[in-house]
């Protein structure tokens, strides 16, 4: 597997400190508390990245806790839409450059509007997506703010 994915790049341009975890990929089970468990950090830290359309402002990219769902509403609000809605399976690839259970916040085909749960500031470290399944980037919620230009809302509930 080649370690340098698209993340990986713009986070070295950007002079940014990461780490890459590689993990054994389960094909049945792409979620994000099987990830988390693999790469050996609480379910807390490990954030899944998905793709959504706005009614007004087209698509955009949200990050929660791996033990949450996306408030689309919230999510709705925070973007300046009237109506969110997750996109279709057969959409992510074309729109991120990316397959599901790799998709990344960092590094996509067209830099989409980020928006990020403002949980994300009580964590130290955090993983997301490197672009590849089985790989996962370890970075500063900081770090992934800046690099995304994110905007923070309360975006999640819980399961």
């Amino acid at each position: 597997m080649s370690l340098k994915t698209n993340a990986a790049r713009i986070l070295d341009q950007s002079k940014l400190h990461y780490e890459l975890k590689e993990y054994t990929v389960d094909e049945s089970d792409l979620s994000a508390i099987s990830v988390a468990q693999k790469v050996g950090l609480p379910i807390e830290q490990v954030y899944k990245t998905l793709v959504a359309r706005g009614d007004k402002t087209g698509v955009i990219v949200a990050c929660i806790q791996g033990n949450r769902e996306l408030h689309l509403k919230a999510l709705a609000t925070l973007s300046g839409n009237k109506k969110v809605e997750v996109v279709s399976l057969k959409e992510v690839q074309p729109l991120t450059g990316y397959i599901r259970g790799g998709v990344s916040p960092v590094g996509m085909k067209k830099q989409y509007p980020v928006f990020i749960d403002s949980d994300i500031k009580s964590q130290e470290k955090i993983a997301v997506s490197a672009g590849l399944r089985g790989l996962q980037l370890f970075l500063s919620p900081i770090d992934l703010i800046s690099v995304t230009k994110a905007q923070l809302g309360e975006i999640s509930t819980e399961l």
